[in-house]
């Protein structure tokens, strides 16, 4: 990497930066900080939600995959678009009607402060390591592409993160994400056709592409997995917290619906384009051993991209990546404020939250960064996001998310079913194969960890439907919920920040369309390409700031 990749991180990393720090006085009240003032529009919120899932690994981990293995990849991706295309027909908009700020007001609302209180502490500590699981990638692509010590860029890297999350709240997250979606869809419009000028055409790639490359599935990613783990994305992407906040910050239930339309359509087509560029590499390179595999997408772009396109998409990799860290510690600290802090000091004033929400966000990103440090020593970080899934997916998301469509289920049922199938997971992770000398393969391990609370919450909804069990508590929801609805309904909608939000995005975007422009110049070869795709981001940013007006 040369001088002028470095130069063009650093103006990437400063102006998606100073795009988060502009909401430095957006966080007036508890709403507007963690839920954007509950109008958000739902094109930003859709996008947010894209970005902020589908960066936690894409490069990484399903690119390590996509090398190793080749199409399996796209396989597995393709369940998150099914998965997203039935959370906006169903789940979504359920979600909005709660009118809760966080899942975890939710859960005390329909469940009971003593549930919540329990979900709450389980959520903040599987967190911490989610966002120390999201944060290594990040810390792994500029290692790869720069030779910086991976150690030294988790710490800085971190830094930056927590503190334009910390001052700008939700809407530097999702201003920072729609931005990253952009030139990430630019950039990588750009490195595919050069990937396959690199290996001699398309056909020449299927030809010399190793035998199965193209299989849906293998013997490790079964069509056992793939139903498995279409389940947990179903799970988590209805059921997680920091998703839940996308569909709980627009304004109707429609919109939430187009939230998650959005994020499935986007992965209709998304697992194609980010999957083929580390798939030619192993043809180009068939030798990558150990955990080498898992920089394989960015070995491609450093062999196709001209001088500046390198770190223009380095920078944007490392960001987009990083919008999975900045979602969930600014959930986290919505959690900390609102749903403990809030609880035990009840008379505490709007402004106070904010801040305390500030300070956890920083303490949670401190958290986040020793969590990352420790992941190579976890296996790697397939290993690591594997195996929360496994653990964690349906025994932590999908009781509540049962809860919020049935009138049966209790505080005590939904905890029940969490800590025993929290409890079996755990014991054949880490106890079975030295006590009963089982290890479960991934498949069954995502099976079990799946299949378990399904089963047990079947088995209570059908006990407590024909034992006629009392509903006093979804009773006491409904009025809770109803008070909220008609208080959301006097409210006038905050969409005073929404303009400045699609301000914002738009100078960002042309701001990046220049700087392609110019990088082009610089190109020894494809200056059409670059040149071209420049100009269109540049003219669709300034055509934003119009529509901002």
């Amino acid at each position: 990497m040369n001088n002028i990749d470095i130069i063009v991180i650093l103006v990437f990393t400063a102006l998606v930066f100073v795009c988060g720090m502009s909401f430095s006085k957006a966080g007036k009240n508890m709403k507007s900080f963690f839920a954007a003032g509950g109008a958000l529009p739902w094109w930003m919120s859709g996008l947010s939600l894209f970005m902020s899932f589908f960066s936690a690994g894409t490069f990484v981990v399903w690119g390590s995959i996509a090398y190793s293995s080749g199409w399996v990849a796209v396989s597995i991706q393709w369940t998150m678009c099914i998965a997203g295309i039935i959370i906006g027909f169903f789940i979504a908009p359920k979600w909005q009607k709660t009118k809760a700020l966080t899942a975890a007001e939710f859960i005390a609302d329909r469940l009971g402060v003593t549930t919540q209180k329990i979900y709450t502490y389980l959520f903040l500590f599987i967190s911490i390591f989610t966002t120390g699981a999201f944060l290594y990638p990040v810390a792994k692509i500029v290692e790869v592409s720069t030779g910086i010590p991976i150690t030294t860029s988790i710490i800085v890297l971190g830094i930056l993160i927590l503190i334009y999350t910390a001052v700008g709240g939700l809407w530097a997250v999702i201003v920072t994400d729609v931005l990253q979606f952009i030139v990430l869809t630019a950039a990588v419009l750009i490195v595919l056709p050069l990937s396959f000028d690199k290996i001699g055409g398309i056909n020449n790639f299927i030809e010399k592409a190793p035998e199965h490359f193209f299989d849906f599935t293998n013997s490790e990613y079964t069509g056992v997995f793939m139903v498995a783990f279409g389940l947990y994305n179903l799970f988590f992407i209805a059921g997680n917290w920091a998703y839940i906040q996308r569909y709980t910050s627009v304004a109707t239930p429609k919109d939430a619906k187009k939230v998650g339309w959005l994020f499935g359509g986007l992965y209709v087509i998304s697992p194609l384009i980010w999957m083929l560029p580390p798939m030619i590499y192993k043809v180009l390179n068939p030798d990558l051993g150990n955990l080498a595999d898992e920089g394989a997408y960015l070995l491609m772009c450093k062999e196709v991209l001209p001088v500046g396109m390198l770190g223009l998409m380095l920078g944007g990799m490392v960001f987009a990546t990083s919008s999975s860290v900045n979602t969930t510690l600014n959930i986290s600290a919505g959690v900390l404020a609102n749903d403990i802090y809030k609880n035990m000091f009840p008379n505490t004033t709007n402004q106070t939250l904010v801040k305390v929400g500030r300070i956890a966000t920083v303490v949670l990103g401190v958290l986040t960064i020793i969590i990352a440090l420790l992941v190579p020593y976890f296996g790697g970080i397939v290993e690591v996001v594997m195996s929360l899934a496994a653990l964690t997916g349906g025994a932590m998301f999908l009781p509540p998310l049962w809860a919020l469509f049935s009138k049966y289920q209790t505080g005590k049922t939904v905890l029940a079913v969490t800590v025993i199938s929290l409890t079996i997971n755990a014991f054949f992770k880490f106890f079975a194969p030295s006590l009963i000398g089982v290890t479960l393969g991934r498949a069954m391990e995502m099976v079990v960890g799946m299949g378990i609370p399904i089963v047990l919450l079947a088995i209570l909804e059908v006990y407590l439907i024909q034992t006629k069990s009392s509903t006093t508590q979804y009773t006491n929801y409904l009025a809770v919920k109803n008070s909220k609805e008609a208080v959301a309904n006097n409210e006038e909608e905050d969409t005073s920040s929404n303009k400045k939000g699609i301000k914002v995005i738009g100078i960002g975007v042309a701001a990046t369309g220049l700087l392609i422009t110019i990088l082009a110049f610089l190109a020894q070869s494809n200056k059409t390409l670059i040149w071209g795709m420049g100009t269109f981001i540049m003219l669709l940013g300034l055509f934003i700031i119009k529509k901002s007006k």
